[in-house]
């Protein structure tokens, strides 16, 4: 081989690993934005995991804010679910906390939360885990504990549903987009049938402790059937006595139109359903150009911020 070659090969080695290297650091570079974005790790049942804690700017460490939990889908970081969301600028304007945790690729090579794998318990270690993330984001940053939300997309919003299930206490609020509900897998094989809609959750949910749910779901969601929005929000309302009122279209601008389902007890709201038209696997009203996010749909950064706001400020009142 020439030097000629060699040095062009050198050359060529060098370049795909500066590339690399630019990749892996944009995929954990901090999304822009006002405040700061706080690296951290957590060690439980299921190892290590390591998370990103947005603060808006000016926060004080006298004052007590309301936290939310966010946790990514398949293939996605928790700094590029920060990005395509765009939850911290939510986040800043009301004046909340967002943790993003992380899966380690170790436990999961698709970057999925192993909600799923319940039959040998790798999901209640995980879900362990991320309680010990959020218990230690409570211990370092002015965290309002009876205001601790949770919010998840595809396999973080199954998640964050098994996470609301274990520990219903913990939690004033869920929401789920483009999820499966409790109970409809217990391994890998039966994940996918979950997924395409065909085993609907056989868990009956213990009742009257369950935090308030938000449902969001894509009606062309070709990965997580839409039947899965229905069975999640009707499971919810068995478990909390709650009746179903007529659905109601909206439409903000350009935006798509959705249907939005209420499911209440009484004048308590105890399960939302947002049914949105033309909406794939995907963020509804996220950054454009993400992986798995879809600018066109209804802002569903904004309707959770609303949602669990509303629902923070109930079980804070409850507790007065």
């Amino acid at each position: 081989m020439t030097r000629t070659a060699l040095r062009a090969g050198a050359r060529a080695a060098e370049q795909a690993v500066a590339r690399t290297v630019e990749a892996v650091a944009a995929a954990s570079a901090p999304p822009p934005g006002a405040g700061d974005w706080l690296p951290g790790q957590a060690l439980g049942p299921a190892g290590l995991r390591r998370f990103f804690l947005f603060r808006p700017a000016g926060v004080r460490n006298d004052e007590r804010l309301p936290l939310l939990v966010m946790l990514h889908g398949c293939g996605q970081t928790a700094a590029a679910f920060a990005r395509s969301t765009r939850m911290n600028r939510v986040a800043a304007q009301g004046r909340f906390l967002v943790l993003y945790p992380e899966q380690d690729r170790a436990a999961n090579p698709q970057g999925c939360w192993n909600w799923y794998d319940t039959r040998s318990r790798h999901a209640d270690a995980e879900a362990a885990t991320l309680m010990a993330a959020i218990d230690q984001a409570c211990l370092l940053y002015p965290v309002d504990r009876d205001a601790v939300a949770l919010a998840g997309l595809s396999a973080g919003a199954s998640m964050a549903a098994l996470l609301a299930v274990t520990y219903p206490l913990r939690f004033c609020a869920l929401a789920m987009h483009s999820g499966v509900p409790p109970g409809s897998a217990h391994s890998a094989a039966g994940a996918l049938a979950a997924m395409h809609g065909r085993h609907p959750p056989v868990v009956a949910l213990a009742t009257g402790n369950l935090p308030p749910l938000l449902v969001i779901h894509g009606r062309d969601d070709g990965v997580v059937s839409p039947r899965n929005a229905h069975a999640a929000a009707e499971q919810w309302a068995a478990a909390l006595g709650a009746a179903q009122a007529p659905p109601r279209q909206i439409q903000r601008g350009t935006r798509r139109p959705m249907t939005v389902t209420d499911f209440r007890r009484g004048r308590r709201l105890c399960v939302r359903l947002c049914e949105v038209e033309a909406l794939g696997h995907a963020w509804s009203g996220g950054a454009a150009g993400m992986l798995f996010s879809d600018e066109k749909g209804p802002d569903a950064s904004r309707l959770i911020g609303r949602f669990v706001a509303t629902q923070g400020a109930n079980a804070r009142a409850a507790k007065r």
